[in-house]
């Protein structure tokens, strides 16, 4: 970076931060969200509340009211920030990537601690999580939003959470939930999802696979070896009229046939179903390393899902193992369309890296992990205040270097044509789904669009 280049950064900020000025009714605290950001983006090592009042020459006390007190809106500032990012950086292949977060924190006052698996520490100790959700769109991440994972025995202390500042109507609720509502948000601005992906600890709920599926989302989860359906569609009767003589309890319709085959946990049907045992392993080269490409093989076969009792309409079981070491497996369930290309699917379940920068860039950069607080608005406004200043940082990047057409890593079929210009037409599928009135869980039919391109990228290109 060059001396005119940094001179064109206090400009360039001002202007940014300018678009968050009506969240403010006085020039006071939108003077502070300078001050905050500032620090934010500082060589300070340590980025809390303190060290940012003492660089910029005010009272620490004015920092901690802005961030617990004072009146601005916080939900008007998120919803900005999730349309700066709809309005400049759509993408044919834009994804939404969930995950969380943890802090380690001592004491028993700040919001949501309490001792839960950390993955900071890699073990269970005392700390905080966040659910969060990640934008990323050709070379570009950021945070939309996050919102703390309250645990089940802070909701139930309610005098707790009014010390810690926690609102009544604040439940606990499932890290799943969590995620439907910042994906329900960040869509409801204007944020367009093409795909949205995450880890098992979320795949592993079919809820959240049903949720999706009502919103039209189109999806990429990773699921335990331990999740259930079925590789063929079991036979559902319907209701029938009997006889007015006939006696006897009534019969439940529709329901399984009582001779359907029970559903199957998704290793055991990789290991003994035909199939997949008579499908043969294609490879894919899914990203350069500094250790070399790394290569893995990967086949997939339509999954029927089971919900209240009846199976869904088809979605996609992929497995994929390591080369290196085949015992490693992955196992993702997507509801992507009949016809999407396999690499297509392995282009977004490998996408969350992306999640994983974010977090590193915040925290190593903007501390985002430095927060003292006691209180659950100023935890609420320091994540969004984060995200505020991730926004403008990848902004700049992006800006500054360029941008490439597609996320490096992408899966492409050694000698193949790469990911680019997918063809999709309809569900995986789709001519065995019943009609219309069946009580058989379908996807609406407004989310039928048609699949967009995946734009092509060199081995060489680099993500930040």
């Amino acid at each position: 970076m060059d001396a005119q280049r940094i001179r064109k950064l206090r400009p360039m900020l001002n202007k940014y931060l300018g678009e968050f000025d009506d969240c403010f009714s006085r020039s006071e605290p939108a003077d502070n969200l300078r001050v905050y950001v500032n620090g934010q983006l500082s060589d300070l090592k340590r980025k809390s509340i303190e060290p940012i009042a003492d660089r910029a020459g005010v009272p620490p006390r004015t920092l901690q009211q802005f961030l617990s007190r004072a009146a601005w809106d916080d939900a008007l500032m998120a919803d900005r920030l999730a349309q700066i990012v709809a309005r400049d950086h759509a993408h044919p292949m834009s994804l939404g990537i969930i995950d969380e977060t943890s802090d380690p924190k001592k004491g028993r006052k700040t919001p949501g601690v309490k001792r839960q698996w950390c993955g900071a520490n890699g073990k269970v100790d005392n700390c905080v999580v966040t659910v969060h959700l990640s934008y990323a769109a050709g070379d570009f991440h950021t945070l939309l939003a996050g919102e703390l994972f309250l645990p089940q025995e802070w909701s139930d202390d309610r005098e707790r959470c009014r010390a810690a500042g926690i609102p009544d109507e604040m439940v606990h609720r499932p890290k799943w939930q969590l995620a439907l509502e910042l994906r329900d948000r960040a869509v409801a601005n204007g944020v367009r999802l093409e795909w949205l992906t995450a880890d098992e600890g979320y795949g592993e709920v079919p809820a959240f696979h049903f949720a999706l599926d009502e919103r039209g989302q189109r999806y990429v989860l990773e699921v335990p070896c331990s999740f259930h359906g079925w590789l063929r569609r079991p036979t559902v009767l319907q209701k029938q009229q009997h006889p007015p003589h006939k006696r006897g309890r009534k019969k439940r319709y529709p329901r399984l046939k009582v001779k359907n085959l029970p559903t199957l946990e998704v290793r055991n049907m990789v290991t003994y179903c035909d199939e997949f045992r008579k499908q043969p392993w294609e490879k894919f080269h899914i990203k350069d390393t500094t250790r070399g490409p790394e290569v893995c093989q990967a086949k997939a076969a339509p999954i029927y899902l089971k919900r209240d009792g009846l199976p869904t309409w088809p979605h996609w079981l992929v497995v994929v193992r390591n080369v290196l070491n085949p015992d490693e497996i992955k196992y993702f369930v997507s509801n992507a369309p009949a016809g999407t290309p396999l690499e297509a699917m392995l282009h977004v379940g490998f996408q969350r890296f992306h999640v994983e920068r974010c977090f590193e860039e915040e925290k190593d950069e903007l501390g985002m992990d430095h927060f003292e607080v006691r209180n659950y608005t100023s935890l609420k406004r320091h994540l969004l205040l984060t995200a505020v200043s991730h926004l403008f940082l990848a902004r700049v990047r992006q800006d500054w270097r360029g941008e490439k057409s597609a996320p490096d890593g992408q899966p492409t079929p050694p000698g193949g044509r790469g990911a680019g210009a997918f063809a999709v037409a309809d569900r995986p599928g789709a001519h065995e789904l019943l009609g219309p009135g069946s009580r058989d869980h379908q996807r609406d039919p407004v989310s039928q669009r048609e699949v967009p391109a995946v734009p092509r990228e060199s081995p060489q290109a680099a993500v930040a």
